[in-house]
């Protein structure tokens, strides 16, 4: 597959599906051969890319459709009630976006949140290596969001910076802070920094209605997927 833009496009063959254990996916990847910006990735997000590392990748699996990309309009975004407690909840945080620079601590952190949250996942067991061809590429704007207590680090936000708007990459916080809703609080910043700088979406990743770790996803209201070859709003009840 070749898109407009000239960049070829190769498959994976059948493998262990991340979300679903039943299930086998095939991945769409963008040349890592060819080159890469934001630019070009914010146009490919626009179709369901997402990045991983330096890789840009897509499910593209041809007997399921269960992975769907989706974003916030931030414009048109209203927190629930359960929203606004988790800001007020966490009105004594302090959060500051930094460059997306390796350091120990924020590596701590996250090792500490995969031992304990994600220890049956693919990404057990963690080490700086992983950590850092997951999180980090040589070419897209990318912060690094640190929300602090005290000076204490709670929790990193991955945020990517596009022209038509944010994406979460990823977020790791402290297990034994669960009850600050940390990852929510998250989202809720990135949702905020968004309309801070003009731009329209914050884009959320995959959502896999089967999967109870995607559920918070629908919590933001409203959400709009791309189903069909195009973005429309998915039903709050989905």
């Amino acid at each position: 597959m070749t898109a407009s833009s000239g960049i070829k496009f190769f498959s994976t063959p059948p493998h262990a599906c991340s979300y679903l254990d039943d299930r086998k996916a095939i991945t769409l990847f963008a040349d890592p051969q060819a080159p890469m910006n934001s630019t070009l990735y914010g146009q490919l997000s626009l179709y369901g890319f997402r990045r991983s590392g330096n890789y840009i990748y897509r499910p593209q699996c041809q007997d399921c459709q269960a992975c769907i990309p989706v974003r916030i309009p931030v414009d048109a975004f209203e927190p629930n009630r359960q929203q606004r407690k988790t800001r007020m909840r966490n009105a004594d945080v302090e959060i500051t976006s930094v460059n997306a620079n390796f350091v120990q601590e924020h590596y701590d952190l996250y090792a500490k949140y995969i031992h304990i949250r994600h220890a049956d996942g693919d990404m057990f067991p963690p080490s700086i290596a992983q950590y850092v061809s997951f999180l980090f590429s040589d070419w897209c704007n990318t912060r690094l969001v640190e929300f602090r207590h005290d000076g204490k680090l709670l929790a990193v936000a991955v945020c990517d910076f596009l022209r038509n708007g944010l994406s979460a990459v990823y977020t790791f916080y402290d297990p034994e802070e669960e009850k600050r809703s940390l990852g929510t609080l998250a989202v809720l910043w990135q949702i905020g920094e968004a309309i801070r700088l003009g731009l329209p979406y914050v884009y959320l990743g995959y959502w896999v209605q089967e999967s109870p770790k995607m559920a918070y996803k629908t919590r933001f209201q409203p959400l709009e997927a791309f189903m069909y070859q195009r973005w429309q709003e998915l039903p709050p009840d989905a």
